[in-house]
């Protein structure tokens, strides 16, 4: 008998790469389980059912790489140029965003299934702007939602260029920089 934490990673590792490419209504499970080298029933004993995998997949791999870049709010530039590496390096995550807004939650929050999702990074915001350190005519909510699509600007659902890692150094290096010099001017209040 496996490993059922094993088993469980490879079934999120499929449904990540399926829901990617296919999006939720694109997705197969007979697709996944054959990726993830187990039977199809497997899938719903774990998860229930197609939508409940997406959901455990998408809440994964949000979690795994913003745990990667915590929020620094006395250092906003910093943190924007780090997310944008973090689209940059990690299309999945921005197609898995993108198919969650087509597909699942075309208006509103789009974390609204997640209680406190972005708690710890609104705490910061406010904490700074109590300090003085970020502006405080902006509501931490609208602050956090312009930063990280501040950061979004050139990732795979962006509108006018979308970056990937084949672009040459100085391309990625003037984005940064542009990133951060923005995100300095509009949010520091120093």
């Amino acid at each position: 008998m496996g490993d059922a934490a094993e088993t469980r990673r490879r079934i999120l590792r499929a449904g990540t790469a399926e829901f990617a490419e296919h999006g939720i209504a694109g997705a197969r499970v007979d697709r996944i389980a054959a990726n993830a080298a187990i039977n199809k029933s497997q899938i719903y004993a774990y998860f229930g059912s197609k939508q409940a995998l997406f959901d455990a997949v998408f809440d994964n791999r949000v979690d795994v790489d913003m745990a990667d870049v915590p929020l620094d709010a006395d250092d906003l530039p910093g943190y924007v140029a780090a997310l944008y590496d973090m689209y940059l390096n990690d299309p999945e995550l921005v197609r898995l965003l993108t198919w969650a807004r087509l597909e699942r939650t075309p208006i509103g929050p789009l974390f609204a299934h997640r209680e406190d999702a972005s708690r710890v990074e609104l705490d910061a915001i406010r904490d700074a702007q109590k300090r003085g350190v970020l502006v405080d005519d902006l509501s931490a909510e609208d602050l956090w939602s312009m930063l990280v699509s501040l950061a979004a600007t050139w990732a795979q659902s962006a509108i006018v260029h979308t970056a990937h890692a084949g672009e040459s150094a100085s391309d990625h290096d003037r984005r940064r920089a542009a990133l951060a010099a923005t995100a300095r001017r509009a949010f520091r209040a120093i």
